[in-house]
């Protein structure tokens, strides 16, 4: 009846503690339909008749609790579904891992109530799937397919179920894909969701223009937490070009009278400013107050010491 991929998913929900069956359907569609899921989120799509019991029950909450009044109902939202911002090198760590790995309640790296452990089963399996939040859009960013999808029992599952919209990768394609969005000024995300097993399961290389978390985290919704590093410029260097304020991507850079301007709590520490200044006059820093950063080998470095 199910597809073993399907089967694969479920099997890999009833190890988790506390998973539930509306969990599952809730991961289930929205991996099995993305691009209606985000197109209802967003509205840009109507319900399908076949999906409207669940999927428009979802569609609403999505609506009323991303881009609705409600601070509560925004927090709630984005404790069940977010994503982390990390900068090219973190996330190339991501897409390369040789090894399982296992690492649970990131709380300091991943600020939210649920959905923050790091989980990798079969980690080269990649999949690159067509970004739904680009190819919502009537006039898209390009290339579509910079989706990451890493690791089982979620790699398998989107090829499966996507095969005119996916394709299978090498880590090193991965990491091509990464290089060349950050080039075009994108920003990595790594994202987490409850009803994906609670943790995470893809990397998007995300545009201010298409990102549904983008929009919303504008919107007031806290979708996105911030890399742990924030930028910081050398006066001396800076000659005030302006191609860093142009290429920001949550528009935490001004130019007021030929000087640079950082707005610090705006600031996400992606990284796209420093490789658009030619003078190297910007540079990222950790800042304690943005949390800890995603970074995988010093996360396996403090496992093995803790051990």
């Amino acid at each position: 009846m199910f597809r073993q991929s399907t089967r694969a998913f479920w099997k890999a929900g009833r190890n988790v503690k506390g998973y539930s069956l509306s969990e599952f359907v809730h991961g289930y569609v929205y991996t099995r339909w993305p691009y209606a899921y985000i197109g209802i989120a967003k509205g840009h799509r109507k319900v399908p008749a076949l999906l409207l019991p669940f999927v428009g029950a979802v569609a609403w909450y999505l609506l009323r609790s991303a881009f609705g009044r409600s601070k509560e109902a925004k927090q709630a939202f984005a404790d069940h579904y977010h994503g982390k911002v990390v900068t090219t090198d973190a996330a190339e760590q991501l897409v390369t891992l040789d090894r399982p790995i296992e690492l649970h309640d990131l709380e300091t790296i991943i600020p939210y109530a649920t959905a923050r452990d790091l989980l990798l089963s079969a980690p080269d399996h990649i999949v690159a799937l067509d970004c739904p939040c680009r190819a919502e859009m009537e006039n898209p960013c390009l290339p579509l397919d910079v989706c990451l999808i890493v690791g089982e029992p979620f790699a398998a599952f989107v090829r499966d179920h996507h095969p005119q919209q996916s394709r299978a990768i090498s880590q090193d394609e991965a990491v091509e894909i990464l290089r060349a969005e950050h080039e075009r000024g994108h920003v990595h995300h790594a994202f987490f969701k409850d009803a994906m097993l609670g943790r995470f399961y893809a990397i998007c290389n995300c545009c201010s223009c298409c990102c549904g978390a983008m929009q919303a985290n504008r919107n007031g919704t806290p979708m996105l937490a911030s890399s742990g590093f924030v930028v910081k410029r050398t006066p001396e260097i800076c000659v005030g070009c302006g191609h860093c304020v142009d290429g920001c991507p949550f528009d935490a850079l001004s130019l007021e009278q030929g000087q640079v301007r950082i707005d610090e709590a705006a600031c996400m520490g992606c990284g796209v400013c420093v490789t658009r200044c030619v003078h190297s006059a910007l540079e990222l820093v950790r800042d304690p107050s943005k949390g800890e950063p995603l970074i995988l080998s010093e996360l396996l470095e403090d496992a093995r010491s803790s051990n």
